[in-house]
């Protein structure tokens, strides 16, 4: 009996220590704030909000904010911001939208363009944006929030330009991005998966992403060290343009109708889910993984607003709110 008692003691020291690691890991307060989150919505809207059909409502609207976000979290990790991926993601739309339409008197080049032709020319819109922003702030040396809040409104007014109104009779092909699925899982979740696991792979697996972690940790330390900081930052902001755009595409294609309201708020969340997530304003601090948390944070609040068909108004506060208490608790951490 004595041995067998001692033989028990290796184990129940192994399963405390693998209690006290997943209890100390930096994931699971979050985890459990979006499980409490969860229940609360359940509660109040008296099982709504946790039924399939809901469930699936907010996986679908993470699939945007989500890839917005992760492009969001390459900016951020260089101590940067990116206010623009709002504007981009709206302008990128418009565009993509009259290039594809049926609409004669709507269409840009006389004719509909194929989705497969149209896509890549929203994506590198997308990519132009960002590369623009990331000049501004790697070569000429302008703040990132003055640089990117400037471009939200400019892309934001090209969009308006471009569009000339709502645009329609969008080709049918095109909803299989944000409606269809395979397997049984909506593409949009599955683009948001590659999205991850190529981020994942850059961020963590590659020299790229590595130098990306050091200039948000110290950009003085990583040039001595032989970085080039300058095409780093410019590297970033060409990310997040990108999936900016991306974003957009997963929006229009939910809807088939292109208008100037579309991805509005989308930079807002795609920060605040960062935060949350565990990401540091100041550079250098935060996983991935923390990232998607947040932005399932984020859809789950939102989402729950609308179950409940909270004022507009008080929907604005609740998210003013969130913000608020993201970059508060960053600066908690930071203390």
């Amino acid at each position: 009996m004595v041995g067998s008692s001692e033989a028990l003691k290796p184990s129940q020291a192994k399963a405390r220590e693998i209690t006290k690691r997943i209890l100390g890991h930096e994931n699971f307060v979050l985890v459990m704030i979006l499980l409490f989150i969860t229940a609360v919505m359940a509660v109040i809207s008296k099982g709504v909000s946790n039924s399939p059909t809901n469930l699936r409502n907010i996986a679908l609207f993470s699939a945007h904010t989500g890839v917005a976000a992760i492009g969001q979290f390459f900016v951020i990790l260089t101590a940067g911001i990116d206010l623009s991926v709002g504007g981009t993601a709206v302008m990128v739309v418009l565009l993509g939208a009259r290039l594809m339409t049926l609409m004669v008197a709507k269409q840009l080049l006389g004719g509909p363009l194929p989705i497969y032709e149209a896509i890549p020319i929203m994506l590198f819109a997308g990519l132009c944006v960002g590369a623009a922003n990331g000049t501004l702030v790697s070569r000429v040396g302008v703040p990132a929030l003055i640089v990117t809040l400037g471009m939200w409104i400019m892309a934001k007014g090209g969009g308006l330009l471009i569009s000339m109104g709502s645009i329609y009779s969008l080709p049918r092909e095109l909803a299989f991005i944000g409606q269809g699925y395979i397997a049984g899982i909506p593409v949009a979740i599955l683009i948001l998966m590659v999205v991850f696991a190529l981020a994942y792979f850059v961020l963590y697996h590659t020299p790229f992403g590595r130098s990306i972690y050091a200039v948000g940790g110290n950009p003085v330390t990583a040039h001595l060290s032989g970085i080039k900081v300058k095409n780093i930052l410019l590297s970033v902001y060409m990310i997040s343009g990108t999936l900016a755009a991306l974003a957009g595409l997963i929006l229009l294609s939910r809807t088939l109708v292109a208008t100037n309201v579309m991805a509005q708020g989308l930079e807002l969340n795609s920060i605040a889910a960062c935060v949350l997530g565990g990401v540091s304003l100041f550079g250098g601090r935060g996983t991935l993984v923390g990232v998607i948390i947040g932005v399932l944070i984020i859809s789950t609040i939102n989402n729950g607003m609308i179950v409940l068909a909270l004022d507009p108004r008080i929907q604005d506060l609740v998210r003013g709110g969130v913000i608020f208490g993201a970059v508060a608790i960053d600066s908690f951490r930071r203390r």
